[in-house]
C-alpha cells in the first residue's frame, strides 16, 4: 500500500516537537522524490541496458555487474556485497549509482525493463554461479 504524503505528520498528536519536525522533514523528501526527474529515470534506463549488456558479456567485471543487478532486483535471495564496487571501473560504477537512483523511487522492478527480463535475470545467476540465499534458507527449514 502507497503511503500519502502527509501521513507521518497525521500519526500522532503525542510527539516531540523534535519528533515532529523529523517525520516533516521525511514527509517532504519523500514527497520530493516521487516526482523524481525524468532525467534520473532515462539516465538510469540508459545505464541499465549498458550494464545489462556487460553482465552478459565475458570481462572481469561481467559477474560484479551481473551481481549488482541480480540484487538490485531481489535482494533477499541475491546479496550484494558493496565492497564489489571496487572491482569496477568508474564509468561502470556510474552506470551502478544511475540505476540505483532511478530504482530509489521504482516505476517497475528493473528487470521489467526487459521482454523476458525475468528469464534473463535467472540466466545471469545460473552462468555466473550467483548464490541464491532464498534456497539455502528453504534448505535449513
Amino acid at each position: 500500500m502507497e503511503r500519502k504524503p502527509g501521513t507521518l505528520l497525521r500519526m500522532s498528536d503525542k510527539l516531540s516537537p523534535e519528533a515532529k519536525a523529523a517525520f516533516a522533514e521525511m514527509d517532504r523528501e519523500r514527497s520530493e522524490a516521487h516526482r523524481q526527474p525524468p532525467g534520473i529515470r532515462a539516465a538510469g534506463l540508459e545505464a541499465l541496458k549498458r550494464l545489462l549488456a556487460v553482465a552478459q558479456g565475458n570481462s572481469g567485471q561481467c559477474r560484479y555487474v551481473a551481481g549488482f543487478l541480480l540484487g538490485l532486483n531481489n535482494g533477499d535471495r541475491f546479496k550484494v556485497d558493496l565492497t564489489d564496487f571496487r572491482c569496477l571501473d568508474r564509468k561502470l560504477f556510474l552506470d551502478c549509482m544511475a540505476v540505483l537512483a532511478m530504482d530509489y523511487q521504482p516505476e517497475k522492478e528493473v528487470h521489467c525493463y526487459f521482454e523476458d527480463g525475468g528469464k534473463i535475470w535467472e540466466q545471469l545467476a545460473k552462468d555466473w554461479n550467483i548464490p541464491d540465499y532464498s534456497l539455502a534458507n528453504r534448505d535449513t527449514q
